[in-house]
């Protein structure tokens, strides 16, 4: 689905659909299924401490969805009315999880492109990627619709656009101390409270934010 109808020209390469699954993230080292926190020293402004979660990670390259950065002055009713989902007039029926869902800035890769993070409650054939057992992605009109008349997921976000990287991309600048990461936690990623999300996740590992550095190891 393309809410704002065109592809986004920033772009890092990412891995097919579906990359990184199959396999035991734990004992292969990858981070699908996990949350990556940006170092308090991140100096790209485009992942200045956010927190991903990531959706695919493999050998072949990893793809993740900033969870923490709210999409500015673009609501869900409004994208709902824009892709023709819902006249202006219904945007005062819609069911309250569609009224307080959360447009989020996804990444700087296809900003055009809506993807929605959903609890797993929630699957279409062919079209839903199950992450691991709470959380699943679906980037098809078909989520928006069964959210805009209350059959979708209990829990879910918008976000315009993803974070991708290519082979062994991520894996430097981990090494690099470039982000941390942490077993994944719905509450914090479907949370209300955006702003707290960044400090809950450091907290998640028993971390400081204060106390961190570029010199400090990665967990």
């Amino acid at each position: 689905m393309s809410p704002e109808g065109k592809t986004g020209k920033t772009r890092r390469t990412a891995p097919g659909r579906g990359a990184g699954l199959g396999h035991n993230a734990a004992d292969e080292g990858y981070l699908d299924g996990q949350l990556l926190i940006a170092m308090p020293v991140m100096s790209d402004p485009r992942f200045e401490r956010s927190v991903i979660y990531m959706c695919a990670h493999s050998s072949e390259g990893a793809m993740g969805i900033i969870v923490n950065r709210p999409a500015g002055s673009i609501d869900f009713p409004g994208l709902l009315v824009q892709l023709d989902i819902i006249q202006k007039a219904d945007q005062i029926k819609l069911p309250e999880n569609a009224e307080m869902m959360k447009v989020m800035k996804g990444g700087p890769v296809d900003t055009g492109r809506g993807f929605v993070l959903h609890s797993s409650d929630f699957y279409i054939q062919d079209a839903t990627l199950n992450i691991d057992d709470d959380i699943s992605l679906t980037a098809t009109v078909d989520i928006l619709k069964a959210i805009a008349r209350g059959a979708g997921p209990k829990h879910a976000i918008l976000a315009l656009g993803y974070a991708g990287w290519g082979p062994g991309q991520l894996e430097t600048e981990i090494q690099h101390n470039g982000w941390l990461h942490c077993d994944s936690d719905p509450d914090l990623i479907f949370g209300a409270d955006v702003d707290e999300k960044y400090y809950r996740a450091l907290r998640k590992i028993g971390i400081d934010p204060g106390m961190l550095s570029n010199e400090a190891g990665h967990a």
